[in-house]
């Protein structure tokens, strides 16, 4: 007789819009959530690490509205014991929510055992988020660019060309991301809209290229960061912080409250080193804690 099926799936964190990419954008970073589940009779859930006391552990867990998700796509019905070691902090832009849907996602696929392509993986992830920003790159890894076809989610991973790291300005606050979508208008001037289509091409680029210059020309918006400036009142003086102390750019990182810096260099070890370098000369950031990361390129991982 077989006993339970037991699953363990690492999830990165990511960083959403980058600026100018607002709900197209994804950066995969090597921070991360692991989860891991066992069939069982009732479900279960034990959280350590960020949101250990916060997030629920019953059934309205984020981990398993997943996993029960998926079941009920693959047509297959049980529950499992859930353990959540959460290093992405909660409500602070870095998609801690991504991390979740992703995670119960490909656990409720491994318990199943169901196989599904990550596409269909991804396509439920963004069904879940209501947006596909973060739950690509945090399935894909590296750099994601999202569109829709009609109501179809669709993502494009790209090999960042050179190396990156991030600096990462952590506030203090959390900032939900439905009250950071409601501080935005229903429309833009067109010249706003013109200007920020320019620089998501210039950012795009220069990760693809691994070309520094072009990052930091195109780490400019108008869609979304100026409208959320009252929600994240020091934003403007901790970009300006991490580009004086050596950021290549800043912007925010999602909906905020977070500052995310990034760093460009030949290769990932040099950026990282870099990124430590803008670390050291950070100065003046009062309720907010920086850290260097670098960047995952793999994705989430299933074992």
């Amino acid at each position: 007789m077989s006993g339970p099926v037991v699953a363990r799936v690492r999830v990165p964190a990511t960083s959403a819009n980058l600026g100018p990419g607002y709900d197209a954008f994804g950066l995969a970073l090597a921070l991360y959530d692991v989860f891991e589940a066992e069939s069982a009779e009732i479900w279960s859930v034990e959280v350590t690490g960020e949101g250990e006391g916060v997030l629920h552990t019953d059934e309205t867990n984020e981990v398993v509205r997943a996993m029960r998700r998926l079941l009920a796509e693959v047509g297959y019905s049980g529950a499992a014991r859930l353990s959540c070691e959460n290093a992405i902090p909660i409500g602070r832009g870095l998609g801690s929510s991504a991390a979740a849907i992703v995670g119960g996602l490909l656990l409720g696929d491994l318990i199943a055992g169901s196989a599904l392509p990550r596409e269909r993986i991804f396509e439920l992830a963004a069904e879940l988020e209501g947006h596909p920003d973060n739950v690509a790159a945090a399935i894909f890894g590296g750099f994601t660019l999202c569109w829709r076809e009609g109501d179809v989610p669709r993502a494009a991973r790209v090999e960042p060309a050179g190396g990156l790291a991030a600096v990462i300005a952590l506030s203090e606050a959390e900032l939900p991301t439905a009250d950071a979508r409601r501080a935005l208008p229903k429309a833009v001037p067109h010249a706003d809209a013109a200007f920020t289509v320019g620089r998501a091409g210039l950012l795009a680029c220069g990760i693809a290229l691994g070309r520094g210059e072009l990052i930091a020309a195109g780490m400019a918006d108008r869609l979304h960061e100026p409208y959320r400036q009252a929600l994240v009142p020091d934003i403007a003086e901790t970009r300006q912080a991490l580009v004086s102390a050596g950021a290549t750019g800043a912007v925010l990182s999602g909906a905020g409250p977070t500052v995310l810096g990034l760093v460009a260099a030949g290769s990932d070890d040099a950026a990282l080193q870099a990124a430590d370098s803008v670390l050291f000369r950070l100065t003046g950031l009062p309720g907010r804690r920086s850290f260097a990361l670098g960047i995952d390129r793999g994705g989430a991982t299933v074992r």
